[in-house]
């Protein structure tokens, strides 16, 4: 028979066996003591869609939220982010990303979801292409929850809103070694 069949043949019918305990303390030293669950690879995405960047037309002009527009600032317009919302844009077919805090607005009928300023483009490398295909996240959930807030319940139907549950992490237990051993 087995290791593991003589524990769960010993713990079955319920008598006490100090291999048992041996074994319990192995596995529990072998848990980190505030494991967490994984999260989704995309458990950050809220939006997928074109981006672009603007630059020297807009340089020194005032934004959507009262700031001047510096193109060399990593910054982006976007249609319905709050401002100072600080958000991840990635391309995945290169992988490069960038983080930008939202500043300013796009126009509703805009086919871009978001514009970047000429430093954040420069990064993404859109200055050769133009537009490119992207991934936009957040920084974390916490954020998440915010923008859901922010939108009650009426979010953009192009956004990937939805709230996340915090992992549930069980009590920490001591184990008490003033059990004698028969």
């Amino acid at each position: 028979m087995t290791l593991i069949g003589i524990f769960i043949e010993k713990a079955g019918d319920n008598s006490y066996h100090p291999m048992w305990n041996w074994f319990l303390i192995l596995v529990a030293a072998l848990i980190p003591e505030y494991a967490q669950p994984e999260m989704a690879v995309d458990a950050l995405l809220i939006q997928e869609g074109t981006a672009s960047f603007y630059g020297r037309r807009f340089h020194l002009r005032k934004t959507s939220n009262g700031e001047v527009f510096h193109m060399d600032s990593l910054t982006a317009a976007h249609k319905t982010l709050p401002f100072d919302t600080r958000i991840k844009v990635t391309r995945p077919d290169t992988g490069e990303f960038v983080w930008v805090r939202i500043n300013d607005r796009l126009p509703k009928n805009s086919r871009r979801v978001v514009d970047l300023s000429r430093a954040a483009g420069t990064q993404l490398g859109l200055l050769h292409d133009g537009i490119a295909s992207v991934r936009i996240e957040v920084e974390n959930l916490a954020e998440i929850d915010r923008l859901i807030e922010y939108f009650g319940d009426t979010p953009p139907i192009t956004m990937r809103l939805r709230p996340v549950d915090d992992a549930i992490n069980p009590p920490f237990v001591k184990i008490d070694k003033s059990i004698p051993d028969f």
